[in-house]
C-alpha cells in the first residue's frame, strides 16, 4: 500500500527540491491549474512513459490529483510501484487542499510530451 503524504510534508520538500511531483489527472486539468513543477502522468500512461519522465526509480515521488475522492493518485503510484519506483508516496487530498491553503499553483500545458 502507498505511504501518503500531508500537505506540509509535501510544501517541505518541495521547497528543498528533494521530491518529484506527479499530477495524475488528464492533461485538460493538469492544463487548467498544477501545483508547481508537477509533471503530468495518467494511469494509463504509466506503462509507456514513466520511464522516460522518472528515470531514478529510487527517487522520491509524490502522486496526487483532485482530492480524497478521487482515485486517479492511487492508480498512478501503485502501477509506479509495479514498476519498480520504491520511493512512491500520495498526496491523498490533492489539488483541492492545496488551493484551500493558499498555496500556488501554476497552469500550461505539460512541458514535456
Amino acid at each position: 500500500m502507498t505511504q501518503t503524504i500531508s500537505r506540509d510534508q509535501l510544501k517541505a520538500g518541495l521547497d528543498a527540491g528533494t521530491l518529484i511531483l506527479v499530477d495524475a489527472l488528464p492533461e485538460a486539468y493538469y492544463s487548467r491549474q498544477h501545483l508547481p513543477g508537477a509533471l503530468n502522468l495518467v494511469a494509463d500512461e504509466v506503462d509507456t512513459r514513466a520511464a522516460q519522465l522518472l528515470p531514478d526509480k529510487n527517487a522520491a515521488i509524490v502522486t496526487y490529483c483532485s482530492n480524497a475522492a478521487c482515485p486517479n493518485s492511487g492508480q498512478v503510484a501503485a502501477k509506479l510501484e509495479s514498476l519498480g519506483y520504491t520511493n512512491v508516496c500520495k498526496y491523498p487530498d490533492g489539488i483541492q487542499d492545496w488551493v484551500e491553503a493558499g498555496l500556488p499553483t501554476e497552469s500550461g500545458a505539460p512541458a514535456v510530451r
